[in-house]
């Protein structure tokens, strides 16, 4: 598929979604009512750009919802009463995740089972610091993640920094051309004399730091946090690296195609909830949008190589 199908086809989707949505709900098309649609979509954009790192080099991430419910429960007790080991320990947590990649890549293990069991880990410890809702969200996070510009919501305009940045990281800069690398050609890449572990393990950290910032905004939003609270992010962030262009192989990725992903996600739980939908069925419903746009992609997909194939014969 074209650069252009990979990103327009998401695009779409969320203008649909939202067209929607503004049919059931006519409220929803104000500042209050988009902030409402897309209030949790930071933290499932972060959580969804996590997830992207790890799909860029060939992997996939089954700890991410753990990780970031632990990353939350960090936020509202130690870095709320004591920034500086919060602080320390998230940092921990980040060089832990980029220590998984290197063992994943060192040991040849199957990265769906280290993070499979990692997402044990973190669960348990995130039950550890809070066996029961509860902390508190410190005082500049609330305040950063409530913050009113002008004209658009914070959550868009968050969303878009954060497309801006991972595509400038990812697709603009030589530590992104060679992240991409090791996911579509790893063997080329080490005859080239570059650390293919270093690189796996760069891509992790990566993951972590935005695993910890999505836990964090999450708090912000939520204002305390549960070992349980963002479960469901696992599936989420890899249905919008997917849905937002993403292949699981060959490095082939979409940053702003991605945030796009997280956010159709976001507004899908609300459209559903305007259409009455029972929440048991609702992550059915979501499961059944993302698909029909991945049958969509794939018929944009033959198309374009029998037109390329037309092209060449």
């Amino acid at each position: 598929m074209s650069g252009r199908y990979r990103i327009l086809l998401p695009v779409i989707s969320l203008a649909v979604l939202l067209a929607a949505v503004f049919y059931l709900q006519p409220r929803a098309m104000s500042y209050f009512g988009l902030n409402l649609l897309f209030n949790l979509a930071v933290p499932i954009a972060l959580a969804t750009i996590a997830q992207m790192m790890i799909i860029m080099v060939n992997d996939i991430d089954l700890s991410i919802g753990t990780f970031v419910s632990f990353s939350a429960c960090v936020t509202a007790t130690f870095l709320n009463d004591t920034p500086l080991l919060g602080a320390a320990i998230l940092i921990a947590a980040i060089l832990a995740y980029a220590a998984i990649g290197a063992l994943i890549h060192l040991r040849e293990l199957p990265a769906i089972v280290v993070t499979l069991g990692m997402s044990f880990v973190w669960g348990g410890v995130a039950v550890l610091l809070l066996p029961s809702p509860g902390g508190a969200a410190p005082g500049w996070i609330r305040t950063l993640m409530t913050v009113k510009p002008p004209l658009v919501p914070m959550a868009v305009v968050a969303c878009v920094l954060i497309a801006g940045v991972t595509h400038v990281l990812i697709m603009r800069s030589s530590t992104g051309t060679l992240l991409r690398a090791v996911g579509g050609n790893t063997k080329a890449v080490a005859r080239s004399g570059w650390s293919v572990m270093k690189l796996k393990a760069g891509a992790y950290a990566l993951a972590g730091v935005f695993g910890v910032l999505s836990g964090m905004c999450l708090v912000g939003l939520t204002t305390s946090a549960d070992a349980n609270i963002a479960l469901r992010y696992t599936l989420l962030s890899i249905a919008g690296v997917i849905l937002g262009g993403g292949e699981f192989t060959g490095g082939k990725v979409s940053p702003v195609g991605a945030v796009i992903g997280a956010l159709t996600l976001a507004l899908a739980g609300s459209f559903l909830s305007f259409m009455r939908l029972s929440p048991d069925w609702q992550i059915g419903a979501q499961g059944a949008i993302l698909i029909l746009v991945l049958a969509v992609r794939l018929v944009f997909s033959r198309r374009g190589r029998k037109w390329k194939g037309a092209e060449n014969g």
